[in-house]
């Protein structure tokens, strides 16, 4: 269905990103005194040598400040999602340093699939109804031809997660304007991000003899990817197997 111009919400973006830079602020404010040195490293990391910095200093004050460093962790990474910033990769690693493995993985893949959604709606307040008038037959046309694939939504959803084929936030930002219901995007999503996100939480338990984020992947970590991409689309090979018999 075609938006309307009107429908674009910019204010709303607003109000999101004012609401990021106040918990973050509050955050900050909570969190216990630090030295001038380590206080250079807070901040979100863009690369590997960030990550190390960030994870001695975070590491440091975890014990008496477990809240309020879980809570730092989950919305900075929700952040980089929802504003399709570079750097989660980075916070993934970060994670298996700082957490139990389990509780790592989980908080990965719900900020993982939280930001998604919250691009998801922001490509859709601001973006979906200019994208339509500029390319009205285009989008009505990719929107009929995914409608006939509605039913596989969350199991599309997962293997393009799981594989490198498209930007995460190019999927983010599509999903909404080709009529992707949120519902599989979000599933799809925290399922989907599972797989990689367990190699780079396995590496980030030695994140201090990590020099750089390939050494995550092996041949078998390519061949467990490839068994979940597989399984992922393997229901609707059966779908279609029955319904050919």
């Amino acid at each position: 269905m075609e938006p309307k111009p009107s429908q674009s919400r910019p204010w709303l973006v607003v109000l999101i990103f004012l609401s990021f830079a106040v918990t973050l602020y509050t955050l900050y404010l909570l969190f216990p005194e630090v030295s001038t040195d380590e206080k250079l490293h807070l901040k979100y990391p863009r690369n590997l040598e960030d990550a190390k910095q960030l994870g001695r200093v975070l590491s440091k004050y975890k014990e008496n400040n477990y809240t309020v460093v879980l809570c730092s962790v989950v919305v900075v990474y929700i952040f980089l999602q929802s504003f399709a910033i570079p750097g989660s990769i980075f916070l993934t690693i970060l994670s298996g340093y700082l957490f139990p493995f389990y509780v790592a993985l989980l908080l990965v893949c719900t900020c993982s699939a939280t930001g998604a959604a919250i691009c998801y709606t922001i490509s859709m307040l601001i973006g979906r109804a200019a994208i339509f008038y500029l390319f009205p037959e285009r989008i009505t046309k990719w929107q009929e031809d995914l409608s006939q694939h509605k039913d596989n939504f969350l199991n599309y959803m997962i293997f393009l997660r799981v594989t490198p084929i498209v930007p995460n936030w190019l999927i983010n930002i599509a999903s909404p304007v080709l009529d992707v219901p949120l519902a599989p995007f979000f599933w799809g999503t925290f399922l989907g991000v599972a797989p990689p996100s367990f190699l780079y939480i396995q590496a980030g338990s030695t994140l201090e003899q990590m020099t750089h984020t390939s050494v995550a992947w092996s041949w078998t970590s390519v061949a467990m990817l490839t068994g979940s991409a597989i399984l992922s689309l393997a229901p609707i090979l059966l779908k279609k197997k029955v319904k050919a018999d």
